[in-house]
């Protein structure tokens, strides 16, 4: 299997590997699926495949919650992957990470965002749906603080995708699920961490909401990213995870700390 990709890698230019048991494998190509080959990929070679990549604790969750998400490298590519089970057996898909992280210039990321980048605390919010290039503005973004700031970057990520060298700021990154239990467990500790500039993966539930705007509150600089169709909706979005009563108040926080 890991000799198929490493062909696929270098004949295709593609975002996306899909491998399901006793189906050829499927690439997205510019948006399309497309079949580079009709080989068949057996249910042995994929077990075999996810037996080589996931830990021993990714395989007892793959077991038990029936999917899993990680990232591996297979030469000098990066993927970040889920395996799951359908109706017919195990099932893969792979998404192809650049190791090279591009600059904010590059991503045509708007100027109102590199002068963010140089504020002191407060939250920034990237929001938009999958595979809109959320985690690569992010990883541009912390990147460009890397190389401006002398700090602390924290990032709280399920998986880590790309990895962030040291340059001018000090970078500890932890994937959720090998590194701490999840993003609320994580973002906790984080503020005993001595961070100056705290990523969030993604925003899931109430707590992690709630612990991210305290952050930002406390003297952080806080990114994170949400799953929605634009910034109107967003606001709501966080809102409506509170109860009522709590609602006027994360309003009121918001008002303050988001950029």
């Amino acid at each position: 299997m890991i000799e198929i990709i490493k062909r696929y890698n270098s004949e295709y230019k593609f975002s996306d590997i899909h491998l399901k048991e006793d189906k050829p494998a499927m690439l997205r190509i510019n948006g399309d699926m497309i079949t580079p080959s009709e080989d068949i990929i057996s249910s042995s070679e994929l077990s075999e495949f996810a037996n080589q990549t996931l830990s021993e604790n990714q395989k007892k969750r793959l077991e038990e919650v029936r999917d899993v998400d990680l990232a591996f490298e297979i030469d000098n590519y990066r993927f970040r992957a889920n395996f799951f089970y359908t109706s017919d057996g195990l099932s893969a898909v792979l998404r192809k990470i650049e190791t090279e992280i591009p600059s904010m210039r590059e991503l045509g990321i708007p100027f109102v965002m590199q002068e963010i980048v140089l504020k002191p605390n407060g939250l920034v919010l990237l929001t938009g749906p999958t595979g809109s290039g959320k985690s690569t503005s992010l990883a541009a973004i912390i990147d460009a603080i890397n190389d401006t700031k002398k700090g602390h970057i924290l990032t709280i990520e399920d998986p880590i995708e790309y990895i962030h060298h040291s340059k001018k700021c000090s970078i500890s990154q932890r994937e959720v699920g090998r590194d701490a239990h999840s993003f609320a467990s994580a973002l906790r500790a984080a503020l005993r961490e001595d961070p100056d500039v705290i990523l969030v993966g993604e925003l899931r539930d109430l707590e992690t909401i709630q612990l991210a705007i305290t952050a930002a509150e406390t003297g952080h600089l806080v990114f994170a990213t949400l799953h929605t169709a634009g910034a109107p909706n967003t606001i709501n979005r966080i809102i409506d995870v509170f109860p009522a009563a709590q609602q006027a108040q994360v309003r009121t926080q918001l008002s303050q700390s988001l950029h």
